[in-house]
């Protein structure tokens, strides 16, 4: 026995002295490199990895997010391993591959391997304790001869279709603004184009520009513009501007920010908010004229606070900013508002909507509501016969009935909003009493004319009393 082991020990210093040797001639970097060369030539695979953060980023990879979605959508029913979610109705199961688990894809007959993987280590996070810093990302293997046909057209469609279902299945919300942060609710407004209170023509003049400009990536890049379109919408309160704004929400499936103009300090703040806003999104400003300062009216405006400032006492001059009502303010300025709008700022992300809306479109700067900025305008008026057959439909699911004429008729001769028809048809019982409801608004409208032809003769007189003090 102690031969056996004064042999062991012999041999054991002789393989610790050959290996010292080795590592004199043959550094470690040196058998790294030619370890990964041997590999190369037995491995006939590409791996590429997809973490779910970047270094230094506290927001999950798009690419991350599009594979998972593909993934669950394309090669679940594979996976042994599952995780469960809900969908954005909370109404039936979304199932993605679990952690450690493998599924195959298929893309033009060349194989490839997704691996799902998550990596934990223990992160000294205080004196006392340790936390785990858990990692994960996706994992995709393929046969180095498919390199070209992986890189630029496999992964393409990955992200395409990716981002494509998210849009389809997510949960869209709606954004408003508290000081320089987003808090948003769940945006579930049931509004259509096919329910809005709107001529036929115009409805689908809106549509196709919608959804034209959805697929108009390409024509945005060759033509050297930003992805984005500008809209403004106006017409007396009560004619459906936010309804419109909903509906096209939900035609494009886009989320919603409602920006509050007068909660936003500065200019600096309002271009921290407006770049949180992400593609595939409508910027809403409503009643831009009652918001901020921005009408065709600023120069008058501005000579009229100096010469009240004039007329203050002195002791009110001396008055801190502080102490005013004025230094809390929005100072947002018109050019700070058109930067976003069309300037170098605007192109920051890609399709995005921009909505203005306004009861008095005659009191808006016209260099806020040129071509190019608000590009397309769409003026809601009061209620036509053909829009009143839409709520018809809708409200009491009515297609005709012998009140029809004479409704229209009346229609014709009074101003009356889509809202205000609205309230008729609404039904004042559980059940829908038709001739009731439409006898309802047949009165409404013939007092709307009276009132109408009151006002007229009034303008008219008024219009004489005019004349003749002139003469």
């Amino acid at each position: 026995m102690g031969e056996t082991l004064g042999n062991l020990g012999s041999v054991m210093a002789t393989l610790m002295f050959i290996w010292a040797m080795f590592r004199q001639y043959f550094p470690c970097d040196h058998i790294e490199k030619y370890s990964h060369r041997l590999m190369k030539f037995f491995y006939p695979h590409i791996q590429i990895t997809f973490d779910e953060y970047g270094r230094g980023h506290f927001m999950r990879h798009e690419f991350y997010t599009a594979i998972e979605t593909y993934l669950s959508f394309n090669t679940a029913d594979q996976a042994n391993r599952l995780k469960a979610n809900t969908d954005k109705n909370n109404r039936s199961l979304v199932l993605t591959i679990d952690d450690g688990e493998e599924v195959e894809d298929e893309f033009e007959g060349v194989k490839l391997w997704w691996t799902s993987r998550k990596i934990t280590a223990e992160t000294q996070t205080s004196r006392f304790y340790e936390q785990p810093d858990e990692k994960r990302d996706y994992r995709l293997t393929f046969h180095k001869k498919h390199r070209d046909l992986i890189i630029k057209k496999y992964l393409s469609q990955v992200l395409t279709q990716g981002e494509a279902i998210k849009v389809r299945t997510r949960q869209r919300k709606l954004y408003t603004n508290s000081w320089s942060m987003w808090s948003h609710v769940v945006f579930d407004h049931p509004a259509t184009f096919q329910t809005l209170a709107m001529e036929a023509d115009k409805k689908r003049e809106v549509i196709e520009d919608l959804v034209s400009f959805s697929k108009a990536e390409d024509f945005y890049a060759r033509i050297g513009k930003a992805w984005k379109r500008g809209y403004l919408l106006y017409g007396p309160p009560g004619t459906g501007k936010s309804t419109m704004i909903a509906a096209m929400a939900n035609l494009l499936l886009y989320d919603v920010y409602d920006l509050e103009l007068t909660a936003v300090s500065d200019n600096t703040m309002l271009r921290k908010l407006l770049m949180q806003i992400p593609s595939k999104s409508i910027t809403v400003i409503e009643d831009i004229d009652c918001s901020l300062n921005l009408t065709g009216q600023r120069k008058k405006m501005k000579e009229n606070k100096a010469a009240e400032e004039e007329e203050k006492e002195p002791i009110k001059k001396q008055a801190k900013v502080g102490d005013s009502d004025e230094g809390k303010t929005s100072k947002v300025t018109l050019s700070g508002l058109l930067n976003f709008i069309d300037g170098l700022w605007s192109a920051s992300k890609g399709e995005r909507l921009i909505v203005f809306t306004t009861n008095y479109m005659e009191k808006l700067d016209p260099a806020l509501i040129r071509r190019g900025r608000m590009d397309k305008h769409i003026e809601l008026s009061y209620c036509s016969f053909e829009s009143f057959k839409v709520l018809a439909k809708n409200y009491l699911e009515l297609d005709s009935h012998h009140l029809f004429d004479t409704i229209e008729g009346l229609l014709g001769e009074s101003k009356v909003t889509p809202a205000d028809v609205a309230e008729h048809l609404m039904p004042k019982t559980s059940v829908a009493d038709v001739e009731t409801s439409l006898k309802s608004l047949v009165q409404a409208l013939e007092m709307a004319k009276e009132q109408a032809m009151l006002k007229a003769k009034e303008e008219s007189k008024e219009k004489e009393s005019s004349a003749r003090e002139e003469d």
